[in-house]
């Protein structure tokens, strides 16, 4: 008997021992694009934010709206369980052609209220390129994909003669409301129109969508309305609160129908659509979409880690890949709204005439010098190369390289001038393919009165001064209160942004040989020191008159303390990438340094690392907020490199770890930035000055897996891969115990640019305590020796 038992136990744990075996052999062989997961934190989205049919930047965004009005929460909500329509632009202050399928007598014209339908998670699916839905209430499988340009929707009714697709063209949607649209027949089988959407406070000018939609079969009729009433089936449908549909037999095999989109003409609308997707094989552009993004995420290869850890990073990379959207045609052409009246213009374009890189539009760049800036130029240097391209363009037509450009407008989002800091890493690193001269003829505008720098937030006034650029030159600070238009007139973050921009400037001058520029800009970008108070400790913001404001606190309550834009001076203190020396020395030198910011992430410990979005004041360590996510790397540059390795993983696992739709990003994705940041935490390389000095750093801590492959561009850069390996990687081991650089003892908490490009291995031993002699030595001996 005791013989048998045995022989069922072995039996047993043979079969537990084949089906591990097998299960590790799928999670090998499963694709990147097969972890990603679209549901995560899409409990509390923005419009922009959730995206399930989309292709990389697309100009299309296809997905199910549960929620139709507003710029928060809105969109698809995990847990808003009916939905309004599908729409096809989610962007930023972007929106619009909103579809519902619908069965039985036609109630489209009272609005999609009255249309909405229950849906399940049960029978949902969401993947990179795909989503399927039913809508309970009719009994409709509902099937989304899409090219760049144009959305491809399967529709499976129920055997009906009474089957609607309603096109709501004249419903808000997202940010606003339409000005008026326009829907017309031209065949049995395709519709064209047009939405003008109204202008936002962000996006002041009203502008164009244009569409045109194909089917597969011929439509029993046509329709429309106006004000929620009927029109004669003859009319083509013009004005306000309007919209048209169309009605179909159906039976066994699904409706398709394809919309393609263009905010330059119903022209080009239809060239995207014939360009692109010319045939009627639903699955096969599932197929590509998918073949797409899984090209895209297998850039980097991770082993190792949890399934969790690998659904996580896979997501924050395609995250950063998504937000930010194409807005040029097929062709090139796409709409400048800069002027009085919108034009058309077009991208460059090749010996052959097809353009050299797509027109994009974004939300501002602000704080991407830690999240997509550092991700971007090592991985997708040709995408960064494109947005370069774009913000020249725009400074051609506008005359300002912008910030945060929407439908063709300047937006004035924010505060400063970001791209300059995206433009220095992109120079630095190599990527140079557009009007460099021209974008530093920008830049060095936009560092004066007059520029960009001097609007603050939304100050679209006609001569703007909210930006405080004359005191800043001035002074070499910028005071509270100042006057002007906009909002976020923060005179410290201000003095601490101009004074970061600045010698982002001056690393571009001294490339370029200005010497001049160079001095100047290296001069000012030491301004942030007028706002050191050495009785405070704290940068502590400054009255017209040059004293320190009173009642200072270093956290406060709301939204932002005087003098700091969405933050307090618990959090901007620390806002001096370019020159943390400088900044450690006022604060007393190492030791004292790293207690101080050791005090705050002990603080911020039980709530997360993050504060509520628009509680922002209130926090030591926020996370959930662009001004703090360089915080966990500060330990490395105060000689305490393993308190960052500490505070990284901790920030990674409890911050960003979550992988379900209530958790993950804390509510504010920001197009991407905060799955850059999450993508460089699990990578253990980050870049304080944002990579935009020559030949910049990597900081390292201590990555989340045991194996990383990071593809390198051979446009752009001389090696094949750079790799990470990590030995006794759990997460209790997160401590770096020692290093090897291409197979030399590496004892630096860095490496160079250079290194990077060559390609080469970066080898780490991982241990449960720290090592504090380890990543205390300078690089510069050891560089020479490690080339490979």
């Amino acid at each position: 008997m005791m013989r048998a038992l045995r022989w069922i136990l072995g039996r047993q744990e043979l079969l537990l021992f084949v089906c591990i075996f097998f299960l590790s052999c799928s999670q090998q062989q499963k694709q990147p694009v097969a972890f990603v997961d679209p549901f995560i934190d899409s409990h509390k989205s923005r419009w922009f934010y959730f995206n399930s049919a989309s292709r990389p930047f697309g100009m299309v965004n296809l997905s199910p709206d549960t929620r139709t009005e507003g710029s928060w929460n809105s969109g698809y909500l995990y847990d808003s369980l009916q939905i309004r329509c599908f729409s096809h632009i989610h962007a930023w202050q972007m929106s619009g052609i909103p579809v519902m399928p619908t069965t039985g007598p036609f109630e489209g014209h009272l609005g999609m209220e009255h249309t909405k339908s229950q849906f399940s998670h049960e029978s949902e699916i969401a993947q990179p390129g795909y989503h399927k839905v039913v809508l309970d209430k009719y009994g409709i499988k509902a099937e989304l994909s899409s090219t760049t340009r144009v959305g491809m929707h399967r529709y499976t009714f129920p055997a009906t003669d009474s089957a609607y697709i309603a096109f709501h063209t004249g419903a808000m949607l997202g940010h606003g409301g339409v000005d008026s649209s326009g829907v017309r027949k031209v065949s049995e089988q395709e519709i064209e129109g047009f939405a003008l959407m109204t202008g936002t406070f962000r996006r002041p000018k009203s502008t164009y969508v244009y569409f045109v939609a194909t089917f597969d079969r011929p439509f029993q009729e046509f329709g429309g309305w106006q004000d929620s009433t009927l029109l004669p089936h003859t009319e083509p449908i013009s004005g306000k609160n309007n919209g048209a549909y169309v009605r179909f037999h159906t039976g066994q095999e699904p409706v398709q129908m394809k919309v393609g989109i263009s905010y330059t003409s119903i022209e080009n609308a239809r060239k995207n659509l014939e360009g692109e997707l010319p045939h009627w094989d639903f699955d096969r552009v599932v197929n590509e979409s998918r073949k797409e993004w899984n090209t895209m995420l297998s850039r980097i290869r991770v082993e190792g880690g949890s399934e969790p850890q690998r659904t996580k990073f896979y997501t924050d990379l395609w995250r950063s890949l998504l937000g930010r959207r194409i807005v040029s045609d097929l062709n090139g052409e796409y709409c400048d709204m800069t002027g009085p009246q919108p034009l058309i213009k077009r991208v460059r374009l090749d010996d052959n005439g097809k353009p050299l890189y797509p027109q994009y539009q974004f939300d501002a760049w602000w704080g991407s010098h830690w999240t997509l800036n550092v991700l971007w130029s090592m991985v997708y240097p040709e995408v960064m190369e494109g947005f370069c391209n774009s913000m020249v363009n725009m400074y051609n037509d506008g005359g300002l390289i912008p910030r945060g450009p929407s439908g063709g407008n300047y937006t004035y989002v924010m505060i400063g001038d970001p791209a300059v800091s995206f433009f220095a890493t992109a120079y630095h690193k190599g990527i140079r393919n557009y009007e460099v001269e021209k974008a530093y003829e920008g830049l060095r505008k936009n560092a004066f009165p007059g520029g960009i720098r001097d609007r603050a937030g939304y100050d679209h006034s006609e001569i703007p001064i909210s930006g405080g650029m004359r005191e800043y030159v001035e002074r070499g600070y910028v005071p509270e209160r100042l006057e002007g238009e906009g909002i976020h007139k923060d005179g410290a973050s201000m003095t601490l942004e101009y004074a970061y921009q600045d010698w982002c400037l001056a690393q571009l001058a001294k490339a370029l040989g200005k010497p001049e520029d160079y001095a100047l800009f290296t001069k000012r970008s030491q301004n942030y020191r007028h706002l050191w108070n050495p009785e405070s400790g704290f940068i502590h913001p400054r009255e017209k008159d040059g004293t320190w404001i009173v009642d200072f606190a270093p956290i406060g309550k709301g939204f932002n303390t005087l003098g700091f834009c969405e933050s307090n001076a618990a959090i901007y203190t620390h806002f001096v990438p370019h020159d943390l020396p400088g900044l450690i020395a006022l604060a007393g030198g190492n030791e004292k340094y790293v207690q101080m910011v050791e005090s705050s992430f002990l603080k911020s410990e039980k709530h997360k690392f993050v504060t509520d979005h628009g509680k922002h004041a209130e926090s030591w360590i926020d996370y959930e907020n662009q001004p703090s996510c360089h915080m966990a790397h500060l330990f490395n540059y105060a000689d305490a490199p393993w308190l960052s390795q500490k505070w990284v993983r901790k920030v990674k696992e409890v911050t960003f770890g979550d992988t379900s739709p209530y958790g993950g990003y804390n509510g504010d994705e920001d197009q991407g930035q905060m799955g850059a940041l999450g993508v460089l935490m699990a990578l253990g390389l980050f870049q304080m000055d944002g990579g935009a000095s020559a030949n910049s750093k990597y900081d390292i801590t201590s990555p989340l897996f045991d194996r990383i492959e990071i593809i390198l561009h051979p446009e752009y850069y001389e090696g094949e891969k750079f790799i990470i390996t990590t030995q006794n990687n759990s997460k209790e081991n997160l401590y770096i115990q020692s290093a090897q650089l291409n197979g030399k003892v590496w004892n630096a908490c860095y490496f160079t640019h250079d290194t990077f490009a060559k390609g080469g291995t970066l080898a780490l031993v991982l241990g449960a305590q720290p090592n504090k002699n380890w990543g205390r030595q300078e690089a510069s001996d050891q560089q020479k020796t490690v080339s490979k």
